[in-house]
């Protein structure tokens, strides 16, 4: 009991934290009382708790946790804190609790979660039930999605958000756990029931079956609109009142109100939009007008396959549906009419509101077709005109609609009226009002008279329609003409129709207005009665938001103004050259007479009026040259405009000399200073010949000069005014014409659009269409340069003219203005200033604005008018604010003042009836357009109350709020907004629906801004607190706006400001300024100011952007921001261009390039060490970052300022991409003529270079790495050596670049760091690059790797940095990656470190893992090239040279899949290089690769080669003469000569030349002991390569092509004859059956391999005792594994099978039945047909001869051959026991154990010695150890053959075995054979077995043979010896193979053993290394 009263003592809190169980429940019991007696929500109490409430949920003890889950609900639904618990408590919940068993668990679990629904933290439990879903327990996963339903069933879809559950059904759908699939269904059908056939598309892609149990289960659900019954803490009042209604019975209202829920959700919604505008064919555009139809037919069904996306993403889709529209309209083929509308329905669909404005291109043309009388059309029309309808209003299309109506065919009329029946019902009565019901009853009450009764019908229906959705009452005016009869009919009609919007009208129809039409009420509000003009006049609210790019974008850049620098204010206009121009008096005309005739010849002046019309021409070719050769200074222009104008003038009626005289006047305007006097003097005649057809070109040139030098707003004016003021109709429509071009060639600034409009008035209301025609395009123009408010000077025009300026309008929308490529005034000298156009970036889209006339409307705004807005009668204050609307209208553009007017709306804007503060709402959205810029002076007094209003709890209210702030912010900018603390005060305001609107629109404006007032801050504690808002939407939109205000105020700002916070919100808020941080997006670009001047007109050449004056500055200038649309302007760009080219010959080109001649890079003096040094002194910022920040690209900026070109600098930091690639296609120009200027800038370009690896833009990085490459080799050229923070600011980002997926810049960027390494040691390039080897992406690890292999390989091993071990370690680390190419490249830059460094390489790894370790080996043994001594001397000497090689190694080395004969093709490429073909390292580089190829080649040693005279050897092969490594004194003795011989001839192997190719390999394979070298892998390849090359076809084509193919032939032979005769079976074997697997492998190829075959079975009676036949029937094992008899005999040719056959059958007869003694190398004989087959073979054989074969020599083992024939092995075994237990027979058994040992060594000996005694086991052990030893003292060696399975040859001492005796640690000599029974013994603790060393039995027969059993046979150490046991046993092989020449004798004296023991001592040292 002690123990218990123990913590009996113990407070609650410390109780429920106990150890003990007990302890825990007791306390949670207390608690839990606690918390029911706790009154008060926000008492202390609950804080004590905060931190256990996990606790309770999670218990480890199931009886304990469930007593705390019912604590913790209490807690939750009592305190005020429980809320900060929600994230813990909840996964808590979900991964303790719901996977208990107990269902009371999972119950209080649940309810724990609801209840923090309930307490408005629902956001936060839906994340972690979300994450419960991918946990591996389907319990939890199944317990989440019930808590999900169960939460969405009671709150409702508001408080749950559907879109991420319905992300994951599809998944949950699919699980394999049925209990899920059900839990899923059942959520299914929650979710139907609140969002209707919205769960539709999101699930369409789920099985069939579960699809058709949702569609029965959804039918059941009933049809009522689901209501929530269970409410937030917020919302709890509402229940009540609900409550009370219900039980009132007065069900209308809260129906009214909870109608809004329902269709919250709609499946658009939940949707992915998809871009399909780059997926367009890219022929689309050319097919869909192709003459074919099938042509155009293709086209539209690519289109119809992408809209069928059921959301498209926004884009300019014009161009698409105008095509779409055409075929609509005009194509013949029915087919394609039906298939276009389709399309259109798509985009409609897709696109919804986006589509809005296609719309009135679109609905005119569909209803024209109407006419088509085939049904499939009609209805593909039909759906096409509804989906149009939804994504615009009845209002704008009413007039296309009321158009159509009149038309004469019957078809048309009565498809109209069903489309405004359809129509009608998606109206309410508030988006039909009177004014727009008037037309369309007007018109249908036509066709309810008309002849066609299918119209009548139609026109009723309409009617019946209208009548249902606004009632009678409203309709019955319109119908007071109609008789009886017809009016049942409509009335009959109107009870059929169902409204989409449910039944009610009137009121309720009112109510829900606002949900299903946005967009289309908040203009209209609810204001039924409203006339016409009152709702078409917000209309440009809408039109605005898509074209206001350009009212602030263009002419923002565009301001500077007219030529010599005119701005738009006037005061600058006597600026520059003005002043010359406005002096010149009017000269009489004797004065120039006398002028003129000082410089034009005499006779030019007296023919000018003679009266034969070829003098005057030859007068006027006079003049003309007179005036080209004239100075600009000595021109008197006046005077020579008043000889041209001299009688006959411009009367002349002659058109040659008219158009002399026009050029002339052009010629005049362009050379002289041409006054406004003088322009006075011809304009008028100018005027008068613009229409004339031959002369109107010259005259439209003249004026174009004129323009220029008096600039085009003064000449405009004039030529207008001149144009109307004659009644000529052609003049009028061309100088309008003219005017159009001219205005896009000089840009808008300056132009007075009063002074223009009304001559277009006066234009559009002229008769001839022509001149309407030129006034349209005119209008199309200008509101390019105005935007959407030109339209209003237009409303009152008739609406078919209106509709044309409207089409225009719409052409015109999303495209930027052109580039002015004129008035860049010849004579300004200096133009504008900067400064001028510097100083007011905001002001530019206004300069048209500033022009339009504006009505001062003050003296309307009367005291009575104020009252009656304020009266105490809402219809009153109705009036007067109808008033005001009326007066807004009716001025179009206002000035500044109205009076009382802002105090008075601003008290509307709080007006109790929501119906006026919409309507105040939309007035001031009509004043800020009316207003335009000078509402700035309003913000404060309205403009913060409108945003007070974004707190109204009404929807509706609050989004005509939020459009008008839009459209306020629009006209006044955002510092306005922004300044002050009104906007910090809204912010405080602790209403949610304000916060979360207010944060939306911020989050939306501050990205666009560049600079914000310092007053920003203010509103971060604000901010702050929304983040902790109780309304998850606050803290969504918080966070959202979190990055944006980072990004004007820095993160050490907003860090800063959370001091004030609590330390548990400061540390959340901190997290999320870290996770927004990351996030946080660059600020716009400024638009360089070189780029705004060519905008305004005049800017001086000097600031031309680009290096050549006419193409390059259109894209420069066109816009600052990447523009999407800039691409889609279809005429703009080449129009402009074109208009460029034009002006090429004029002197301001030449100015450009001389201004663009100069040094682009400055050299400063110091400039790079100051820079060095700021960085140094963190003055500036250090480059290193993940991700450029905006920051940085400013600091490079600055930086770049003094010492790059201004108008380069522009390029490389410009929004768009192709002005990235000018600005590097510039630096490559100057590279070589400026090479101090780029070594001066280095750090920066380096560091701008890195911005541009960050690019998505390919073509960039490509001409960035060109350049780079260039770079670097011009710095290696000038022997410049990197700066260390030149490196560090550059190396890493570039060692990015490696693991581009692009094959074609990963080998740039390895080219780049070669060359690197000439100007930057590569000790320092190595530790950057050892970094790269830790990036996340495979494709850079492997490549960095690589990399460092070629340093190590290049210069030697002291690159390796910090010390080689710790860079080896971490390359090791690689060898285990999981990707194939990294283990790869870790193995063979580790094997390059071997062949530099040798075995030391093992020391420096470390401890590898034995797999990792195994696999380094056996690429080690592959590579079998021997460690040259030390690095490359040259290195250091001529690191150009090692460059060379370094470079070639990379192309060589490639992964080891290659095939060899491309290999060969490489390698032969390479040998182009002489320089590089000499030298020794490439050769071994190509060696490494070939042998690659081939698992099975191990280095071979044969030391007695070293006997040899190489030189003979040497001599037929023509080695080239220099520096012949091999023979160098690097090499030891160790490294065999051999090696290197082999590599030297392949050298020659890989020349360009196939004739020496081919003989080098034949002089290979006449050297018998080289060719013998050759091993399986090696044969292979070659033999593959061989055959490929016979049979390539290319071959036949050269001329020599028979010649090489039959020294080929000869050279197979040869290798056939020559090569080691098992090496060459077994690769011919193997070659086979790879070639029968490929299918890509032709029959020729696996013929000629056969052929092979068939040779070297007639060679085999010769050579069947120098094979291993061990080896060879293993192969054939294996071939007969992988193809079967069966498979075989399914080969299209008998020859594969007749081939095995008659190998089989020919080694049958050689070996007779010693041939199933070879099979020792087969592990599981069963696996192929291979001993059946043999046996059949012998036993066939012995019938015949019927003699049989020589037994084997030793009786053991014949006799376990009878016995195992003839018994069971277990009744053999058990007798030799029985032998070994019996004194007599002891040595007998144990001789014969160790035969079936070895002979059966897979044979289980384990059973027998089991039972037996320990000292039995051991005894056996012993003796069977000592039979070893005899057997091997003996030294038995086989005589002919040296393969007998029985055979002993370890280590056998044979006189050309490395053995010599050495002395032991006494000093005595000793014999070999101690070592050998040493290494046995060792052999043998590890777990090898000293047997069979001569065939190369697999890994897994290796490991199956533990030498005695009861050494515990470590297969670890087995693994990593295997390596070893390869060597020795390929030595042996060939020295077995020299030992049949040299001698037969078994016995060998020891005294030629003691040759060279070095080797054994060397391998006996490693051994016992690797033990340790």
């Amino acid at each position: 009991m002690g123990d218990d009263s123990e913590w009996l003592k113990l407070p609650v809190d410390q109780k429920c934290e106990h150890k003990l169980w007990k302890a825990r429940l007791s306390g949670y019991e207390e608690a839990l009382k606690i918390f029911q007696k706790i009154k008060d929500e926000k008492s202390p109490e609950w804080s004590k708790f905060l931190g256990l409430i996990k606790k309770f949920v999670t218990d480890s003890n199931a009886v304990v946790q469930l007593k705390g889950l019912e604590a913790a609900l209490v807690y939750v639904e009592n305190a005020h804190v429980a809320g900060k618990t929600t994230g813990e408590v909840v996964s808590g919940v979900v991964s303790k609790v719901f996977n208990q068993p107990k269902a009371k668990a999972k119950e209080l679990g649940i309810e724990i979660c609801l209840m923090y629904i309930e307490i408005e933290k629902g956001e936060a439990v839906q994340e972690e039930l979300l994450k419960g879903l991918d946990n591996k327990n389907p319990k939890i996963i199944v317990a989440c999605v019930e808590t999900l339903r169960k939460a969405l069933s009671e709150f409702g879809s508001k408080i749950i958000l559907l879109k991420p559950i319905i992300k994951v059904l599809p998944k949950l759908f699919e699980s394999r756990e049925k209990a899920v699939r059900d839990e899923a269904k059942l959520i299914a059908v929650e979710i139907y029931r609140w969002i209707r056939d919205a769960l539709r598309p999101p699930l369409q892609n789920i099985n069939s079956v579960q699809l058709k149990e949702l569609e029965e289960e959804w039918v059941k659900l009933p049809t009522s609109a689901p209501r929530p019954t269970r409410f937030l803490r917020s919302q709890q009042e509402l229940e009540a009142k609900l409550e009370q209604q219900q039980s009132a019975g007065g069900d209308a209202e809260g129906g009214g109100d909870d109608g809004d829920e329902v269709p919250q959700i709609d499946a658009y919604e939940l949707l992915e939009a998809v871009e399909i505008l780059s997926k367009l064919p890219k022929d689309f555009y050319d097919k869909i007008e192709a003459k074919k139809w099938q042509e155009r037919k293709e086209a539209l069904e690519a289109v119809e396959v992408l809209v069928k996306n059921p959301k498209l993403e926004a884009g300019d889709y014009a161009d698409l549906v105008k095509a779409l529209k055409k075929v609509v309209g005009k194509d013949t083929n029915v087919m394609l009419v039906a298939l276009a509308a389709k399309c259109l329905t798509g985009l409609a669909v897709g696109l919804r509101k986006k589509f809005g404005q296609y719309a009135g291109h679109v609905v005119p043309t569909i209803l024209e077709k109407f006419k088509e009388k085939k049904p499939q059309v009609v209805q593909a029309l039909q759906e096409a005109i509804d989906a149009i309808f939804l994504t615009t209003t009845l209002q704008n299309i009413s007039e296309d609609v009321l158009a159509v109506m009149d038309n004469k065919n019957p078809t048309i009329k009565q498809q109209t009226s069903l489309f405004i029946a359809r129509s009608f019902r998606h109206c309410t009565a508030s988006t039909l009002p009177k004014s727009l019901l008037k037309p369309f009853c007007a018109a249908l009450l036509k066709h309810i008279n008309d002849s066609a009764p299918e119209v009548r019908d139609a026109a009723f229906e309409a009617l019946g329609t209208a009548l249902k959705v606004v009632g009678e009452k409203a309709v019955n005016p319109f119908l007071a003409d109609v008789d009886k009869l017809k009016l049942d009919k409509i009335k009959e009609c109107s009870e059929k129709v169902e409204l989409i919007h449910g039944k009610k009208a009137g009121l309720a129809a009112d109510k829900k207005e606002f949900k299903p039409l946005p967009g289309r009420t908040a203009a209209s509000g609810a204001a039924g009665d409203k006339d016409t003009k009152d709702i078409s006049a917000p209309k440009p609210g809408p039109l605005k938001k898509a074209p206001a790019a350009k009212a602030g974008g263009p002419p923002k850049k565009g301001k500077p103004a007219a030529p010599g620098g005119t701005g738009n204010t006037g005061t600058k206009n006597k600026k520059g050259l003005e002043t010359k121009e406005i002096v010149e008096p009017e000269l009489s005309i004797e004065v120039c007479e006398e002028k003129a005739s000082a410089v034009l010849p005499p006779t030019c002046i007296q023919l000018l009026d003679s009266s034969n019309w070829k003098e005057r021409l030859a007068c006027m070719e006079e003049f003309q040259k007179a005036v080209e050769l004239m100075d600009r200074t000595e021109m008197p222009c006046q005077a020579l405009v008043r000889m041209l104008a001299k009688k006959p003038g411009w009367k002349e009626t002659n058109f040659q000399v008219m158009q002399m005289k026009l050029h002339i006047v052009a010629l005049i305007a362009q050379k002289g200073n041409f006054s406004k006097t003088s322009a006075q003097i011809v304009l008028d005649g100018l005027v008068d010949k613009i229409g004339d057809v031959k002369c109107g070109n010259n005259a439209k040139e003249a004026m174009t000069a004129i323009a220029e030098a008096c600039m085009l707003p003064w000449t405009a004016e004039q030529v207008v005014s001149m144009a109307f003021s004659q009644k000529n109709p052609k003049n009028q429509s061309e100088t309008l014409n003219w005017l159009s071009n001219a205005i896009k060639e000089f840009g808008f600034s300056g132009l007075n659009v009063k002074a223009f409009i009304s001559n277009v008035k006066t234009a559009l209301a002229a008769t001839n269409p022509a001149v309407r025609t030129a006034a349209i395009t005119l209008l199309g123009v200008m509101y390019l340069y105005v935007g959407p408010s030109l339209r209003m000077f237009f409303e009152d025009e008739k609406p078919a003219l209106l509709s044309q300026i409207d089409a225009e309008f719409e052409k015109m929308q999303g495209q930027s203005p052109p580039a002015p490529t004129r008035g860049i005034s010849k004579h300004s000298t200096s133009g504008t200033d900067e400064g001028e156009d510097g100083d007011e970036p905001d002001d530019g889209s206004n300069d048209v604005v500033d022009l339009l006339p504006r009505t001062e409307i003050s003296d309307k705004i009367t005291s009575e008018l104020v009252s009656k807005i304020g009266d105490k009668n809402w219809k009153i204050r109705k009036e007067g604010l109808d008033e005001v609307a009326g007066i807004i209208n009716e001025a179009k553009f206002i000035q500044p003042n109205i009076g009382e007017l802002p105090t008075a709306l601003k008290g509307r804007l709080n007006d109790s009836n929501k119906i006026l503060v919409q309507q105040t709402l939309n007035i001031l959205q009509q004043l800020a357009v009316a207003m335009g810029p000078n509402i700035k002076q309003h913000v404060k007094n309205l403009g913060i109350p409108i945003i007070t209003v974004l707190g109204d709890s009404k929807n509706n209210v609050r989004a005509a709020a939020l459009a008008t702030v839009n459209a306020w912010a629009e006209q006044t900018g955002m510092k306005e907004w922004l300044e002050g603390e009104d906007l910090s005060e809204e912010l405080k305001k602790e209403n949610p629906f304000l916060r979360q609107e207010l944060l939306g629109w911020l989050a939306e404006k501050l990205p666009t801004l560049r600079s914000t007032p310092t007053d920003l801050i203010l509103c971060v504690p604000h901010l702050y607190s929304c983040l902790e808002d109780r309304n998850g939407d606050v803290r969504k939109k918080a966070q959202d706006a979190l990055p944006f205000f980072m990004m004007h105020l820095g993160y050490e700002k907003m860090a800063k400001a959370t001091g004030k916070l609590k330390p548990t919100s400061k540390d959340q808020v901190l997290a999320m300024l870290e996770k927004a941080k990351a996030n946080m997006p660059a600020k716009p670009a400024p638009p360089a100011k070189a780029t705004s001047k060519p905008m305004g007109g005049s800017a001086p050449a000097k600031f031309q952007p680009a290096s050549a004056p006419a193409e390059d500055s259109i894209s420069s200038s066109a816009e600052p921001k990447p523009d999407p649309k800039k691409a889609k302007a279809p005429g703009l760009s080449s129009k402009a261009k074109s208009a460029q080219g034009k002006k090429v010959p004029s002197k301001t080109s030449l100015k450009e390039d001389e201004d663009k001649s100069g040094p682009i890079f400055i050299v400063v003096p110091n400039g790079k060490e100051q820079r060095m040094k700021d960085e140094k002194g963190l003055k500036v910022l250090k480059w290193n970052f993940t991700t450029p920040r905006d920051e940085y690209i400013e600091q490079l900026k600055t930086q770049m300022s003094s010492c790059v070109a201004k108008w380069l600098q522009d390029e490389m930091f410009h929004s768009d991409f192709q002005h990235h690639n000018k600005a590097l296609a510039v630096m490559v120009d100057h590279l070589e003529s400026e090479k101090e200027g780029v070594i001066g800038c280095l750090d920066l370009i380096l560091k701008w270079l890195t911005l541009r690896f960050f690019d998505t833009n390919t073509s960039v990085l490509m001409k960035a790495l060109e350049y780079l490459k260039l770079l670097f080799t011009l710095l290696s050229e000038e022997e410049y050596h990197l700066t260390e923070s030149e490196a560090s600011s550059f190396i890493p980002y570039l060692v990015v670049k490696v693991g581009e997926p692009k094959d074609v810049i990963r080998k740039d960027v390895r080219a780049i760091l070669n060359r690197m390494c000439l100007v930057y040691p590569a000790s320092k390039m190595f530790p950057f690059i050892m970094e790269g080897t830790k990036s996340k992406n495979s494709k850079q690890r492997a490549e960095c790797l690589e990399e460092l292999g070629c340093l190590v390989e290049s210069y030697g091993m002291n690159v390796c940095q910090p010390t080689p071990g710790k860079a080896l370690k971490e390359i090791a680390v690689h060898i285990g990656d999981r990707d194939n190419a990294v283990r790869n490249a870790a193995l063979n830059t580790i094997v390059t470190v071997y062949n530099v460094h040798g075995d030391q390489v093992f020391k420096l790894i470390g401890n590898l893992s034995e797999k990792d370790m195994s696999m380094l080996e056996e690429r080690i043994k592959r590579s079998a090239k021997r460690p040259s001594a030390a690095p490359i001397k040259q290195v250091e000497e001529k690191p150009q040279r090692a460059q060379n090689i370094s470079s070639n190694a990379n192309m060589l080395r490639k992964g080891p899949a290659e095939d060899m004969s491309s290999k060969l093709n490489q390698a032969r490429s390479m040998s182009g290089h002489p320089e590089a073909a000499q030298m020794v390292r490439r050769e071994f580089q190509l060696d490494l690769d070939e042998i690659e190829n081939d698992n099975g080649t191990v280095r071979c040693e044969m030391p007695e080669l070293v006997q040899h005279k190489l030189d003979d050897i040497f001599e037929p092969v023509l080695i080239p003469e220099p520096k012949i490594r091999a023979v160098s004194p690097h090499f030891d003795d160790m490294h065999s000569n051999t090696a290197s011989t082999i590599n030297f001839i392949i050298s020659q192997v890989a020349s360009g030349d196939i004739n020496t190719s081919i003989q080098a390999l034949t002089q290979l394979f006449q050297i018998e002991s080289l060719a013998r070298e050759a091993s399986t892998g090696v044969l292979k390849d070659l033999m593959h390569g061989l055959i490929t090359l016979m049979l390539d076809s290319r071959i036949e084509d050269l001329e020599e092509g028979q010649q090489v193919i039959r020294s080929v032939n000869l050279l197979v032979v040869k290798v056939l004859e020559k090569s080691d005769q098992t090496n060459i079976l077994s690769a011919l074997l193997v070659l086979l059956q790879d070639s029968l697997l490929a299918t890509a492998s032709s029959p020729k190829f696996s013929e000629l391999v056969m052929k092979c075959l068939w040779r070297m079975v007639r060679l085999l009676p010769d050579t069947i005792n120098s094979i291993n036949l061990d080896r060879i029937l293993l192969d054939i094992h294996i071939f007969m594994k992988v193809f079967p008899k069966e498979k075989l005999k399914q080969c299209k040719s008998e020859f594969p099978i007749r081939t095995l056959k008659t190998l089989l059958h020919t080694l049958c007869k050689l070996k007779g039945p010693k041939i199933l003694d070879h099979l020792t190398m087969i592990d599981n004989k069963n696996e192929s047909e291979l001993e059946a087959h043999l046996c059949r073979m012998m036993k066939h054989s012995m019938d015949q001869t019927g003699s049989k074969s020589d037994k084997e020599t030793e009786k053991g083992a014949s006799r376990i051959d009878e016995k195992s024939s003839k018994a069971k092995v277990n009744d053999f075994l058990a007798e030799i026991f029985k032998k070994i237990g019996s004194k007599e027979n002891t040595k007998e058994g144990l001789a014969e154990l160790y035969e079936y040992k070895k002979k059966y060594s897979d044979a289980d000996i384990e059973p027998f010695l089991k039972n037996s005694s320990q000292f039995f086991q051991s005894y056996v052990e012993r003796g069977l150890r000592v039979i070893e030893m005899e057997r091997e003292g003996k030294g038995r060696i086989s005589t002919s053959t040296g393969i007998s399975p029985q055979m002993e040859v370890t280590c056998v001492p044979t006189p050309t075995s490395t053995v010599s005796s050495i002395g032991n640690t006494n000093g005595e000599e000793v014999g070999p054979s101690v070592y050998l029974e040493r290494l046995k013994i060792l052999r043998q603790r590890c777990g090898l077995d000293n047997t069979k060393q001569d065939d190369r039995p697999p890994l897994t027969s290796l490991l199956s043979k533990p030498a005695v059993p009861t050494v515990a046979s470590s297969t670890d150490m087995l693994h990593s010896k295997l390596s070893q046991l390869r060597e020795s046993r390929e030595q042996h092989q060939h020295s077995d193979l020299d030992s049949n020449q040299t001698h037969s004798s078994g016995t060998v004296t020891s005294s030629s053993s003691t040759a060279n023991i070095d080797d054994l001592k060397k391998r006996l040292e490693r051994i016992k290394s690797s033990r340790k």
